[in-house]
């Protein structure tokens, strides 16, 4: 193979397996040569994901180190893609009672899904997380996608327990906007005890739920190091019971009479 040819098979296999570290030898076989011409491209792939915004490869030394592709995201096409976003979701056919907006289409899309996936896995990628975790239903294909990127597992709490997960453990929480006393579970093997671990949901009001899942982790003395929203809501009436995390877009008014939406960048591009 030629070394054009595989600097192309190098940057592809990068692209579509991030965050999994593979040897100098694995390479080295996989192309028919040796470790100091692989050594080399992957000076130049490198080299290449730095200057475009794309990521880096990150390389451990010794027996049992490798290489690694590690996601970014370039500034400007972040910028571009939340403002894209935001024009969607001010769509007056989106207005909900309550509210809310329709965004089940968005949630459908692979591509927009894959995208806000990558966008989280960036700001996420150097807290050495042991998994991400979400709540049925809406939230799991971001879960997914930002899990994707980070190659870690996805953990789903439920709303009841289910049999095939065996024993699992149940917290009663106060659902934020409706002031609900409501309960969530988790199966005690979906985690390990002390696990780090990023909360992915796709709409936040009060943080009701969000709040109720980081009691519910609590119990597996698990180290929540980031939440991720897709979308909150900016009501002034409902006191915020989560402070520290990243949204991309915020709903910051709603006029349920004449049916206009203003939709802002959230705190992840602040």
């Amino acid at each position: 193979m030629k070394r054009s040819h595989r600097l192309v098979a190098l940057t592809n296999y990068f692209l579509e397996n991030p965050n999994i570290q593979e040897s100098l030898t694995y390479f080295s076989k996989r192309f028919g040569v040796g470790k100091a011409s692989i050594s080399e491209d992957l000076d130049i792939v490198d080299e290449v994901f730095r200057q475009i915004g794309q990521g880096y490869l990150n390389r451990v030394a010794g027996s049992s180190g490798g290489v690694s592709f590690i996601p970014k995201v370039p500034e400007k096409d972040g910028e571009q893609f939340i403002a894209a976003l935001c024009k969607r979701l001010e769509d007056p056919a989106r207005v909900l009672p309550g509210g809310y907006l329709y965004m089940s289409d968005l949630l459908g899309e692979p591509n927009t899904i894959r995208n806000i996936g990558r966008l989280f896995a960036s700001k996420f990628s150097d807290l050495e997380l042991d998994a991400v975790i979400t709540v049925e239903t809406k939230g799991i294909p971001l879960a997914y996608a930002v899990a994707s990127f980070l190659e870690v597992p996805v953990v789903t709490v439920r709303r009841d327990p289910k049999v095939t997960e065996g024993t699992s453990v149940s917290i009663n929480y106060v659902s934020g906007s409706s002031r609900k006393i409501q309960s969530m579970v988790l199966a005690k093997r979906s985690l390990k005890e002390g696990a780090n671990v990023c909360v992915i949901d796709d709409f936040m009001k009060a943080g009701g739920t969000i709040s109720g899942m980081v009691s519910l982790l609590e119990e597996f003395q698990a180290n929540v190091k980031a939440i991720g929203v897709l979308a909150e809501a900016d009501d002034e009436e409902d006191e915020r019971m989560v402070e520290d995390y990243l949204s991309l877009v915020k709903i910051s008014n709603v006029d349920m009479k004449t049916k206009q939406i203003e939709v802002i960048p959230g705190s992840y591009q602040k």
